[in-house]
């Protein structure tokens, strides 16, 4: 076995890696929960403002 044909081997295994990862990256099954994470940033906003609108009706 030569260095060409380790060379090659490697490729394809790191090619199938890839496909691997876009696949499971893009089905339906991971789909609600990439939605999920991405809105996560957002929940953080809503307890902020919840939490001020309780301290403004505390203060009234």
């Amino acid at each position: 076995m030569d260095i060409g044909t380790i060379h090659s081997i490697w490729t394809v295994l790191l090619f199938v890696c890839f496909i691997g990862i876009v696949l499971w990256a893009y089905s339906k099954r991971q789909k609600p929960r990439f939605e999920e994470a991405a809105n996560l940033i957002f929940a953080d906003e809503e307890k902020d403002s919840a939490t001020r609108e309780k301290d403004r009706s505390k203060e009234a």
